[in-house]
């Protein structure tokens, strides 16, 4: 037997599907020596007890992603790897009971075409013909999988990991990883067999993942945002009349899922498998008087059939297959869930050289496509696909344990939700307000939260609509609509005041800090006294992020850039900064009032001592605003005449009410993204992420290629630049009807996919639906005419000028 490994440079803790996926992708990109450990056998976790489901259906894109790669591995990982997997593609069928999810069907339909998955809507014969012991009078549709199935946990979980072996790669069972420690640059595993020297470690640990990510800690971790829900489902009895079906047909029948029900029935041999996802579910390991366990290998919950009984009673209605049958096994186990359903992967938020690969609800179909994105991380520090979705830094100091448990809940009990445009689901919520959030209150927000912060959406007024029932459309039409344009017309043709509460801001100070600032962006950084927006590119001339900019002097630069992107940010400013330069953050430290519009100056002059005649983003440092110490920038991502005011956040409530006294009218994230679209104002993991390069996004004029500090990406912008994009960005004027186009909508030309959209909204001063996107760059040209499938509708889209469609010179803004 192999001597006990003592150094490795990769040690991956957690020998679930996704730790030996991760370990089996390594090893094929040829890294070997590494080192997976296990505290018991393989799969001991939630892998043993999954149900073995491989849907590739996503309304995400980086999750379809995943899992389309994931069937494709599985398609031939038996062979590639010798080792017999029972692997059954059988299709399945997806049940809608009303129009929105019909419209949802249609939208996952059009990226899943474009990903290369076929996809199929589905109408009611079509359904009967699939699955004949199904009842369909009070159905509206369905949607067809043709590559979904079941596939072994177990069994694929010993194919990766013989593959693993069979590279190289070294699996230590039965060696509970103890603790870490570091050596300088160097992590160290302790075990009970002995200590492993490694480069970089992985938290591969299931639902183990917070006892495992507490001993980071030391290091610059966080408590890994989690918890623990009991996932149940059963196993019938052998039913003759499936079993007879079977043999003649040769084959099984589609996996079922009434998600408006909220359950998946899938055969099992010749019995049927229902597991639902019920209203009333239950967590387990969330409160004192229940702790973790110290082992849980292969272990279940006591059953609880009782909780149910609704979702079986359905169930048997719409299959009446079912209910002739007894209940031959009932299977309780632990699922862990991030609070948005979500896996967490990639790099382990404040800690070097670490990585998460953890959290997995759908662990068995996205962990192919997980164990891919892993070792892309692990290797090259990036990936192919833009990942944010399941990036762990998503979440900040704002998921505490009551957060995680709560959202755990919400997200088990409505697992097949549909995620509406304006819908905010309601748990977990007011994790942070802002020093004006009662005058919010009163003026009438709608709240939905940014980064854990609470900010207004729009202000509704007495007599409006503000239930959470009324959001459940895919439509722009709602109580907001009105509001929404009010805000907009308000600003364009007075003043509007927003604050923007939890803009991420950040310092880097020390000797050369303006040197390494500019090390990192493409562009150009703006002299002392101006604020400017600087693009932050990957090493493959990717849109890695954006970031607005102040020089104060070689030794301090302040930057600001979106709440969400907190801790990813910070990241890319601290990686490998120099000796002497320090990052610090200061997001707790300042409030942000965006007062815009032609009346702005009006407002604004009696109130302040600043000079309000200095140009466009130009900033001021020392001045008073309703006597208070403020910064003024002259910026505005309304696209009016405006300056953000930058104070204290305890300074921020006399501003407030000094401001809206004068006549500055209230306006909500939602009329800013309408404001901010119609100005081509790109949004972050939406318009700009790292599946563009700064070339396709249409930032050129950001892009100093002759600065004489180099940066990541040059050599890939300069190719590119050469050889011409293949893809170009644009914004298109769409005929839509009562739907915006949303996030990854296809845009079609002479019959053929040629982009897509990155964003849309509707534009209240130009009086038209606007959608940002990405089209093949020789369709790039003002005038030509293009479909964009928005829910299934094909509607004309006609690509603009590169250029604002809202004063397009730029002269409101300037004046």
């Amino acid at each position: 037997m192999a001597e006990f490994p003592t150094t490795a440079r990769v040690v991956i803790i957690g020998g679930g599907v996704v730790g030996t996926s991760t370990l089996y992708h390594l090893a094929l990109a040829g890294w070997t020596d590494c080192v997976l450990l296990e505290k018991n056998e393989l799969t001991a976790g939630s892998t043993w007890h999954a149900a073995g489901n491989c849907p590739s259906f996503s309304t995400s894109w980086a999750v379809m992603n995943m899992q389309r790669y994931s069937l494709g591995l599985y398609a031939g990982l038996a062979d590639a790897v010798d080792y017999p997997m029972n692997y059954h593609v059988t299709g399945s069928v997806r049940l809608a009971h009303d129009k929105n999810r019909m419209m949802e069907f249609e939208r996952a339909k059009s990226m899943g075409n474009y990903q290369g998955l076929s996809l199929e809507m589905m109408d009611l014969s079509d359904i009967k013909e699939r699955y004949p012991f199904i009842e369909t009078h009070d159905l509206a549709g369905g949607l067809w999988d043709p590559d979904d199935g079941d596939i072994d946990p177990a069994q694929l979980t010993q194919a990766l990991a013989k593959g693993a072996r069979n590279l190289g790669a070294r699996i230590e069972r039965f060696c509970p990883a103890t603790g870490v420690s570091r050596d300088g640059d160097e992590w160290i595993v302790h075990t009970d067999k002995g200590d492993i020297r490694c480069e970089k470690v992985v938290n591969a640990a299931g639902y183990y993942a917070q006892r495992v990510g507490e001993w980071f800690k030391p290091y610059g971790g966080r408590t890994v945002p989690m918890a623990t829900m009991s996932h149940q489902y059963f196993l019938t009895e052998e039913i003759p009349e499936l079993a007879a079906w079977t043999k003649e047909q040769g084959r099984k029948v589609p996996l079922l899922r009434d998600v408006d029900s909220s359950y998946y029935l899938r055969q099992d041999k010749n019995g049927l498998n229902l597991g639902p996802y019920e209203r009333n579910c239950k967590g387990h390991w969330m409160t004192p008087d229940d702790p973790m366990p110290e082992d849980f290998s292969f272990q279940l919950y006591p059953d609880d059939l009782e909780r149910l009984e609704w979702y079986i009673e359905d169930a048997m209605a719409r299959v009446p297959l079912l209910g002739t049958a007894g209940v031959g096994r009932v299977i309780n186990g632990p699922i862990p869930y991030a609070p948005d359903g979500l896996p967490l992967m990639g790099p382990m938020p404040g800690v070097p050289n670490a990585y998460e690969a953890c959290v997995f609800t759908f662990g068995i179909t996205q962990g192919g496509g997980a164990g891919k994105v892993m070792a892309e991380w692990i290797i090259e520090g990036q990936t192919e696909w833009d990942m944010w979705a399941c990036d762990p830094r998503r979440y900040t100091d704002y998921t505490d344990q009551d957060y995680c448990n709560k959202k755990a809940m919400e997200v088990y009990g409505h697992e097949y939700a549909m995620h509406f445009p304006q819908h905010e689901w309601p748990a977990g919520r007011d994790k942070k307000q802002g020093t004006l959030h009662s005058r919010l209150a009163d003026a009438g927000a709608v709240f939905g939260p940014y980064n854990g912060w609470e900010r207004a959406n729009w202000f509704a007024q007495s007599g409006d609509d503000t239930s959470e029932e009324a959001t459940h459309t895919w439509t722009r039409k709602g109580p907001w609509e009105d509001r929404v344009r009010e805000e907009c017309e308000a600003v364009r043709d007075h003043c509007g005041i927003i604050p923007i509460t939890g803009f991420s801001r950040f310092k880097v100070a020390g000797k050369g800090a303006r040197a390494w600032v500019d090390r990192l962006t493409a562009s150009a950084l703006p002299k002392p006294g101006r604020v400017g927006l600087a693009y932050f590119p990957d090493d493959r001339g990717r849109i890695l992020t954006e970031m607005s900019v102040m020089v104060h002097s070689d030794d301090e630069v302040g930057l600001i850039t979106a709440a969400v992107a907190q801790w990813h940010d910070f990241d890319v400013l601290v990686a490998g900064a120099p000796d002497g330069i320090s990052v610090t953050d200061h997001t707790q430290d300042a409030e942000c009032l965006l007062v815009t519009g032609p009346r702005a100056r009006a407002i604004l002059g009696p109130l302040t001592d600043h000079d309000l005649t200095q140009g466009w983003l130009t900033t001021s440092h020392d001045g008073k605003v309703a006597g208070k110490d403020a910064a003024l920038l002259r910026v505005s991502f309304a696209g009016e005449l405006g300056w953000e005011i930058h104070c204290a956040p305890d300074d921020a409530p006399a501003m407030w009410d000094a401001l809206t006294a004068a006549g500055a009218k209230p306006f909500g994230m939602y009329a800013l993204n309408s404001l901010r679209i119609e100005k081509g104002y790109r949004a972050w993991k939406g318009d700009l992420s790292t599946d563009y390069s700064l070339l396709e996004g249409g930032l050129d004029r950001f892009i100093k290629l002759d600065k004489p500090q180099d940066f990541p990406g040059k050599a890939a912008i300069m190719a590119e630049h050469q050889r011409g994009v293949a893809k170009r960005f644009v914004t298109l004027i769409v005929d839509a009807g009562d739907c915006d186009a949303p996030y990854m909508s296809t845009l079609w030309h002479d019959g053929e996919v040629v982009g897509e959209t990155t964003s849309g909204a509707y534009g209240h001063r130009v009086g038209a639906s606007i959608a940002l996107g990405m089209v093949r760059a020789d369709l790039a040209v003002a005038g030509m005419e293009l479909q964009v499938n928005i829910f299934g509708e094909a509607c004309r889209a006609v690509v603009q000028e590169d250029q604002p469609l809202w004063d397009p010179a730029n002269e409101r803004i300037r004046a």
